[in-house]
């Protein structure tokens, strides 16, 4: 199959196309020829698109769901930067929800977004696990408590600080989950060494888009570690075989506005150098 369409009405030979292949797998244009991937080399495509979105007269096309291609509209996207560091600066974990639902149509919007973001050699290996039932949520943050008494006097790092938690939990109060609605699993193939790295990029661009939706998130760690490691709570969450939970998140809608941006530790950067001689 042709790894790439083009339409030669449409075609400047500009090379971009060559120049932006991930894989440097596309002969450029001449006077005579247009822009091609040589069938010999088709197989080493990773269907990232570069060569398609970055042509600036739309006259390629990947030949990959070539019917699915999701036009820009002109100027799409476009933020201004003070507008993008504000938005950036003020995105908070939300611990404190409402009990209204956010609707699974939202969600899917968000994950439509996320499932967009950077991954190794365009792997795209994170799938999803949405729990929105409350009460779900509500029995995996039991099993994360579960879990966590497994690790009291044991050699586990988080030995000695998990009886802080189980004993406001045993109390009534939700330190696991916030009393959110719905937590979100983001899952990979196992022995995967690069896919947990993907996964926690595509959660950031969920957590990222949540706010412009009105959703707010919180990174769920306890619930992570617990996914990983705990039986009980994996089978629970009907883990396909041969994949495991990266991390969760907890999300829905936040009681409270934000009305300001927080301190911060002040920036600390270092521009290298490479070493003097004499330094060596």
């Amino acid at each position: 199959m042709t790894a790439i369409l083009v339409d030669q009405d449409l075609c400047t030979r500009c090379g971009i196309c060559s120049n932006t292949c991930t894989m440097g797998l596309i002969d450029p244009a001449d006077e005579n020829t247009l822009p091609k991937i040589p069938d010999a080399k088709a197989k080493m495509c990773i269907r990232c698109g570069h060569c398609e979105v970055f042509c600036p007269s739309q006259a390629l096309l990947l030949n990959d769901r070539p019917d699915e291609k999701v036009p820009l509209p002109a100027g799409a996207g476009t933020i201004a930067p003070d507008e993008m560091g504000y938005y950036l600066k003020k995105r908070r974990s939300v611990r404190c929800f409402t009990k209204d639902p956010v609707p699974k149509e939202k969600i899917l919007e968000l994950l439509d977004i996320a499932r967009y973001a950077a991954s190794g050699g365009n792997g795209q290996p994170v799938e999803w696990i949405v729990v929105h039932d409350p009460e779900k949520v509500k029995k995996i943050a039991v099993l994360t408590v579960e879990w966590m008494k497994t690790l009291v006097n044991s050699a586990h790092p988080m030995s000695g600080y998990v009886p802080m938690l189980i004993k406001p939990f045993e109390a009534g109060y939700d330190v696991i989950c916030r009393n959110a609605p719905h937590l979100l699993f983001a899952h990979i193939p196992e022995g995967n060494p690069i896919a947990q790295v993907d996964a926690i990029i595509a959660l950031t661009h969920f957590d990222v888009a949540a706010p412009a939706h009105g959703i707010g998130t919180c990174w769920a760690g306890f619930v992570a570690g617990a996914s990983r490691e705990y039986l009980p709570l994996q089978q629970y969450l009907g883990l396909p075989a041969g994949r495991t939970s990266a991390y969760a998140m907890m999300f829905g809608n936040p009681q409270y506005r934000i009305y300001g941006i927080p301190q911060r530790k002040p920036l600390n950067v270092t521009w290298h150098q490479e070493p003097h001689e004499n330094s060596l």
